[in-house]
């Protein structure tokens, strides 16, 4: 850890042990046969402390030395942490031992301690080596405390019983009132009362911390890189989970029965409620971005790609963009109950198709929590349920966006409209749920697509990469060209929509076109890895894979014969995602359009381009490339399905020989009274009379 550049710091006990050891040893050679025989009294703690302080340093040292580490001791009391020079001092010294990579070990002085008895203190600062760590964590702002105990956290139960289970993440509220210590201690370990009190005091206080078994060989990198181990104690953790726990079937059935009282409300309420989620975001923007700020940090420390804290980072300019996004969804038309189609079967008999929610929606994400914002307002907007399931990295940001949103949401529809899903662990139990859940969307890398598409037989909408390419033809404008892709490149490397591959006609390596192209993008700071013909053209390093999503300033670069050579090869190592032609030859440009299989095809402009906002569409749940539903952003429309709604007066089938049909196709735009026995918009009177017989009835 040291060689990494952390700086550690450790609270240790064991010298009464080590001493204990000793003096028995001690007594056991200056005493004679007869002193033997007699009843041995318990040796006392502090005279046994005092001997074995040195011994244990004395191992500390021994282990330390054979990786190279220096440590250093300090032993200190209760009493001390009540002088304010010695707080100040305190932290000197062990600011100047960590600069020069020095461990300190830190331990009470028991053997001049006024402590009575275990656990209690004369002033109360502190009460065993386990509220010592927690009190100098504060003392000296440390970012993160880890107690070692035999087990492997916080229990439900006894360790041992089958039946517990580990506590993920500590919620005073919730379990401070449902877990007992001491005699009936339900985690079945005594020493767990002191860890649990010191760390909740100093997470309260704002040092998070990780309570894991001492036993792990790896515990503590784990707990560095932030990995889900032990039980963890935060001030926020309350914001991260619901006090509440609930199944996955419930959380889902909740949120279709709060997706219904959405859609019995009228257009302006739920118009109004996109509003006030927008208003509540820019009005939450500090508090978004302290929470962003907390996870980006702990990104950045455990050692994240830069190309996800990219996708990570939620600056205060990007919540406002989003709250317009939501805005610019509210004042579109209301997509629920559109008449896509109406049709008169017979007279009197009026059948329409309109457009409907699709129900509950399950929406996996990595990395941005921006993806929150747009899937919630798009969810509110088509009236469906939704479940959320954000990174690990964001676990912050999604926190206080979800309780920022569903705040806003009135009583009359319910929190529940919109879960979030805090556990890994919840997913496979709702990708069961195909009677309840009616869509997954995951947004993320290749490997957890894959892995949804194969864990559940709910309908999956998704891209599984953004292999994005840009075809240079022949009849380019080169200016032109050079402006796309560094645009398509360099805007924003992380997207799925950036140029990941560019092609370049052969043509061009005759003309100087390819050098200047080569030169626009290096000159940008993009690192280049060559086809197979273009490595050896430019001596260009040669990509490992031509299906390559760098998410980064780096692209692959090849050249082909002409465009039915760029199209095939986009269709062998492309994704179907977004890609683009430039030229000034429209019969090209035509072929490209035409024939290349993708979702999102482009002439003379950005690949940049392929996103619900710019497409007008307010926002977008994901990019598809699947081919069923639908392809390409998805907006409001790809939330939505459509049902048939049948209107007659008293018509009955009786072996067709109850109705004549007659099929007749009427406008979409027009009130449905107009056909329904009222008048007719050139004054008349429509279907006024009903034969169900066979008699129509004709607009007069």
């Amino acid at each position: 850890m040291v060689s990494e550049g952390f700086e550690v710091l450790l609270v240790t006990s064991g010298a009464v042990g080590v001493g204990r050891q000793k003096l028995r040893y001690q007594r056991l050679i200056n005493s004679s046969f007869a002193d033997l025989q007699k009843p041995q009294v318990e040796l006392d703690g502090k005279p046994c402390a005092a001997v074995g302080q040195s011994g244990l340093m004395a191992l500390y040292d021994s282990l330390f030395s054979q990786l190279d580490v220096v440590s250093s001791q300090f032993l200190v009391t209760d009493n001390d942490f009540k002088d304010p020079d010695f707080r100040i001092q305190l932290n000197e010294t062990v600011n100047i031992l960590l600069e020069h990579r020095v461990v300190p070990i830190l331990n009470e002085n028991d053997a001049i301690s006024r402590r009575k008895a275990p656990y209690q203190d004369s002033c109360g600062i502190f009460w065993d080596n386990d509220s010592l760590a927690a009190i100098l964590a504060l003392e000296l702002k440390a970012d993160l405390l880890i107690l070692l105990s035999d087990v492997d956290g916080l229990y439900t139960g006894p360790p041992k019983d089958p039946r517990s289970k580990l506590i993920d993440t500590y919620i005073r509220d919730k379990h401070s009132e449902e877990i007992t210590f001491g005699e009936k201690s339900r985690v079945g370990r005594g020493g767990m009362t002191a860890k649990v009190k010191a760390a909740d005091n100093a997470a309260q206080a704002g040092v998070p911390v990780v309570i894991t078994s001492g036993y792990s060989t790896d515990g503590i990198l784990r707990a560095l890189r932030g990995e889900r181990i032990g039980t963890l104690f935060h001030r926020d953790a309350h914001l991260w989970l619901p006090v509440k726990d609930i199944s996955a079937r419930q959380m889902a059935v909740a949120a279709r029965n709060a997706s219904r009282n959405l859609q019995g409300l009228s257009s302006d309420d739920r118009k109004k409620i996109l509003y006030d989620v927008a208003n509540a975001l820019e009005a939450n923007k500090d508090l978004i971005r302290a929470e962003n700020e907390a996870d980006v940090s702990v990104a950045q420390q455990i050692g994240i790609p830069k190309s996800m804290i990219s996708r990570l980072t939620l600056k205060p300019e990007k919540v406002s963009a989003l709250a317009k996004s939501v805005q610019m969804l509210a004042d579109m038309d209301d997509p629920i109950g559109q008449v896509q189609k109406r049709t008169e079967l017979a007279d009197g008999l009026i059948l329409e198709k309109t457009t409907c929610p699709l129900g509950v929606l399950l929406i996996v994400f990595e990395s941005r929590p921006d993806a929150l914002v747009q899937i919630a307002s798009l969810a509110i907007r088509s009236g469906n349920g939704l479940l959320l399931k954000g990174g690990k990295e964001a676990v912050r940001t999604n926190a206080i966006l979800h309780k920022v949103i569903t705040e806003a949401l009135p009583e009359s529809v319910g929190k529940e409209l919109i879960g979030l899903v805090t556990s890994r662990d919840e997913i496979p139990d709702l990708l069961k749920l195909d009677d309840v859940i009616d869509l997954v969307i995951p947004r993320g890398s290749n490997n957890l697509v894959s892995k949804i598409r194969e864990s559940t037989k709910i309908p999956v909408l998704s891209h599984a990469d953004g292999v994005c390419h840009v075809y240079v033809d022949k009849a380019a404008d080169l200016d032109m060209a050079k402006h796309i892709i560094l645009d398509a490149k360099t805007d924003y490397p992380a997207a799925c929509n950036a140029m990941e591959t560019l092609l370049v006609h052969e043509e061009l390596v005759k003309s100087g076109g390819l050098d200047e192209l080569i030169l626009a993008l290096q000159t940008a700071g993009v690192k280049l890895y060559g086809g197979p013909k273009v490595a050896d053209l430019r001596n260009i390093p040669s990509a490992n894979n031509l299906h390559y999503e760098y998410s980064s300033m780096a692209c692959t670069l090849e050249v082909v014969k002409d465009v039915n050579a760029a199209i095939a090869h986009i269709h062998e190592h492309g994704s179907a995602h977004t890609d683009c032609i430039v030229t000034e030859d429209i019969d090209v440009a035509s072929v490209f359009l035409h024939q290349l299989d993708s979702a999102a095809v482009f002439h003379n402009a950005s690949t940049r381009f392929c996103d619900g906002a710019r497409f007008g569409l307010g926002a977008e749940v994901g990019i598809s490339t699947s081919r069923i539903h639908a392809r390409g952003p998805v907006g409001v429309e790809g939330l939505l399905t459509t049902r048939w709604l049948l209107r007659g007066h008293g018509h009955v089938v009786d072996g067709d020989h109850g109705v004549t049909f007659n099929h007749k196709e009427l406008p979409s735009d027009v009130e449905l009274e107009h056909f329904m026995g009222r008048k007719s918009v050139n004054g008349g009177v429509y279907a006024s009379h009903h034969n169900v017989h066979g008699n129509h009835a004709n607009g007069i």
